[in-house]
């Protein structure tokens, strides 16, 4: 069966488009090969992928409200918080109230939290640099680009 053109794809059936034209899919599989790369190293740090992700965007941004952190790990928050747990409890990170609002907690790496994401980092860059080998550096903005178009476009946050 023929496949549908992407132009007219955001009406077509999936048997249309078929999975290699289908975005969502194509993401999702990227991401797994990604999580996958880094499997050998977060096993080797006692690390999860939704912990390895919260060290991620703490070494970004430290101090980080734990609503937030679940966003931008993209991790269910009773999962983060099972997460959270562990990674306090391993000395990677510690809560804190916050100042202003008693009842909201930020999340913090510790020194042994950054050196974790440290030994983690080569290998998180290497996975990321694969993904883009052969694509030029103009092609890989305009990539990146559309991506955070994309996310403005679906995004229920500010951020």
């Amino acid at each position: 069966m023929a496949k549908t053109p992407l132009s007219d794809a955001d009406s077509a059936p999936l048997d249309q488009l078929g999975l290699e034209n289908f975005a969502p899919y194509l993401m999702n599989r990227i991401m797994g090969r990604y999580n996958a790369a880094l499997s050998t190293e977060m096993a080797a740090l006692g690390l999860t992928t939704p912990q390895m992700r919260s060290l991620a965007v703490l070494s970004v941004i430290d101090g980080i409200l734990i609503r937030e952190l679940a966003v931008y790990a993209v991790v269910q928050q009773s999962t983060l918080s099972r997460a959270l747990d562990a990674l306090v409890r391993d000395g990677l990170v510690r809560r804190e109230t916050d100042a202003t609002d008693s009842r909201a907690t930020r999340v913090y790496l510790t020194d042994k939290g950054r050196e974790a994401y440290a030994r983690l980092w080569p290998h998180m860059a290497e996975a990321y640099g694969a993904m883009f080998k052969g694509i030029d550096a103009a092609e890989k903005e305009a990539f990146v680009g559309t991506l955070r178009t994309m996310l403005r476009n679906i995004r229920k946050h500010d951020f």
